[in-house]
């Protein structure tokens, strides 16, 4: 019983293929493609509406060296905000419960940001490393401990997304199996888990959003210390 509740975090496959890849690029199916008219349906205003306030937030703290970067942090938000979104669907696979590929996204991301500040002003970069002011004998020691907390950044946001998606999931899924299991003994009870996991399911959706947005404002944060 208790395996049967990690089944839902396996990859899919198919005559022993896996299937993760089609799950990562069907939600890019679902947005419609905009076109050259000026006067479009509501669904390409509310979606130019939607990328230009992530846009906007995203970039406002950058300066014009940092907007290079708005289509790459513009649409790692908006595939973190689906694929998340989708994940909570019935009988649906979440890839960003996968900590491969949520390290696959940050790490790489996270190595860019830093050879970024390393190109552009050395000194800055590596002055981070060591605070001002600090005393001599506490040097390598500081300079030990930022040098981890720097090295483990993209860990962090990986395990982040993962742990937060997982617990989200596992929550919803033993609520559900409680309501399901309580309903012809105890019926009142089990209305009582039923609008506990309706509650639940909201928070899940919120918690989604607000993933998605810190997973790509932390990197955006990353880039401002390096530009």
């Amino acid at each position: 019983m208790n395996l049967s509740f990690f089944d839902q975090f396996m990859s899919p496959s198919l005559l022993g293929i896996p299937l993760i890849l089609i799950s990562m690029l069907f939600p890019t199916l679902l947005y419609p493609s905009p076109n050259s008219r000026w006067i479009t349906n509501r669904l390409l205003t509310l979606q130019s509406w939607f990328l230009h306030l992530i846009t906007k937030q995203l970039m406002t703290p950058l300066t014009k060296k940092g907007h290079k970067w708005a289509l790459i942090l513009s649409s790692l938000m908006i595939f973190l905000l689906t694929i998340n979104l989708l994940g909570l669907l019935p009988y649906t696979f979440t890839p960003t419960t996968q900590l491969s590929m949520n390290l696959a996204l940050a790490f790489p991301l996270w190595l860019a940001t830093l050879l970024t500040g390393l190109r552009n002003q050395p000194s800055a970069s590596l002055g981070h490393l060591l605070p001002e002011g600090t005393p001599t004998p506490l040097i390598p020691a500081l300079i030990l401990i930022e040098t981890t907390s720097l090295l483990i950044r993209p860990l962090a946001l990986g395990v982040r997304l993962t742990a937060n998606l997982t617990a989200g999931h596992l929550l919803i899924q033993l609520i559900s199996t409680a309501t399901t299991v309580l309903l012809p003994i105890m019926p009142a009870v089990s209305l009582l888990t039923l609008s506990i996991l309706l509650l639940l399911t909201i928070l899940e959706v919120a918690v989604a959003m607000i993933q998605a947005y810190v997973f790509v404002l932390l990197l955006s944060l990353y880039l401002q210390e390096n530009i």
